[in-house]
C-alpha cells in the first residue's frame, strides 16, 4: 500500500510545487511507483507535469465531489514517469461544495481507497493555505513534508500549520507524522539564510532533511517548459539536489542502505 506525503506549507513562494513535481520525478526514476495529486486550483503542479490544465476534462474536483473515481481522471506521463490527479480552477468549487457535505473531511482518503494499492508513494501538492483541500490532503495522507523557504518569519509561519497537523491527528488521522523539512531555494552566500536554517535545526533536530535544494536558475525554468527538472535537465544542481532527496526519503522511509539508491 502506498505511502502517502502531503507536500504542505501555508505560505506562498515556498517551492511546494516544485518540491511535489521533483519529488515525485525523482521517486519514479528509483522505480518506485509514484502518483502525484495536484490539490491546487491554480493547477501549476499540472502545468509542471505537462499537461495543460486549460483542456482538462476531468480533474481533482470531479474526484473530491464524488463524480468520478479517481482512477477514471488519472493521467499517465511518460516523459515525467508518474502519474498525475490533475487540477484547475474547478477546484475552488470543491471548497465551497465540500462545506455541507457530511465526511467533507474525508473526501480524499475515501477516494484514494481504490487506487492506493497501485502505487508505492503518493504525494499530494497542497494549496498554500489551510483550507478545506488541506484538510482533506491532511486526513488522506501518512506524513507531513514541509517546504521552507530559510528566511524572516519562516520558524513563525510553522506553528500555525504545526497546530492544524495536530488537530488533524487528534480529531481525524490518528496515525499522521511530519515527516520533515526541507530547506529551499537556500543561498549560502546569505547570512540570514544560514542563521535561519540553524534555527530549523535547532528546533526540530533530525526532522530536518539533510538535503537542501538550492537557488538554480534551471530548476526555476523546468516548469515554463512543463518538465521536472530531471527531464528538462538532469545534469543541473537543482536535478541533483531532488534525487538526493528522493534517496534520503526511501532511506528513513524504507531504511534502504545509502548505497541502495545513490
Amino acid at each position: 500500500m502506498a505511502k502517502t506525503f502531503a507536500i504542505t506549507n501555508q505560505k506562498g513562494g515556498v517551492g511546494k510545487t516544485t518540491t511535489s513535481v521533483n519529488l515525485a520525478a525523482s521517486l519514479a526514476t528509483m522505480e518506485r511507483r509514484v502518483l502525484l495529486i495536484d490539490l491546487d486550483p491554480q493547477g501549476n503542479a499540472t502545468m509542471g507535469s505537462g499537461v495543460n490544465k486549460y483542456e482538462l476534462e476531468a480533474s481533482a474536483y470531479e474526484v473530491m465531489m464524488d463524480e468520478k473515481p479517481a482512477a477514471e481522471v488519472i493521467l499517465e506521463l511518460e516523459v515525467a514517469g508518474y502519474d498525475l490527479l490533475p487540477a484547475n480552477a474547478d477546484l475552488t468549487g470543491a471548497e465551497v461544495g465540500l462545506l455541507e457535505e457530511i465526511g467533507r473531511e474525508l473526501r480524499l482518503r475515501m477516494a484514494l481507497e481504490s487506487v492506493r494499492d497501485n502505487y508505492d508513494y503518493i504525494i499530494v501538492d497542497c494549496p498554500p493555505s489551510l483550507n478545506m483541500l488541506t484538510v482533506n490532503a491532511l486526513v488522506a495522507a501518512d506524513r507531513v513534508f514541509i517546504p521552507t523557504q530559510c528566511e524572516y518569519y519562516a520558524l513563525e509561519g510553522l506553528s500555525a500549520l504545526l497546530d492544524t497537523v495536530e488537530k488533524i491527528r487528534n480529531y481525524l488521522n490518528p496515525t499522521l507524522s511530519v515527516e520533515g523539512f526541507l530547506r529551499t531555494m537556500f543561498d549560502s552566500r546569505n547570512n540570514l539564510a544560514n542563521q535561519v536554517s540553524a534555527q530549523l535545526l535547532k528546533h526540530f533536530g533530525d526532522k530536518v532533511y539533510q538535503t537542501i535544494i538550492p537557488r538554480n536558475v534551471r530548476l526555476a525554468e523546468a516548469p515554463s517548459h512543463g518538465m521536472p527538472i530531471l527531464a528538462y535537465d538532469r545534469t543541473s544542481t537543482g536535478a541533483v539536489a531532488y534525487l538526493a532527496l528522493a534517496g534520503e526519503m526511501l532511506r528513513r522511509s524504507e531504511n534502504i542502505p545509502m548505497r541502495a539508491v545513490q
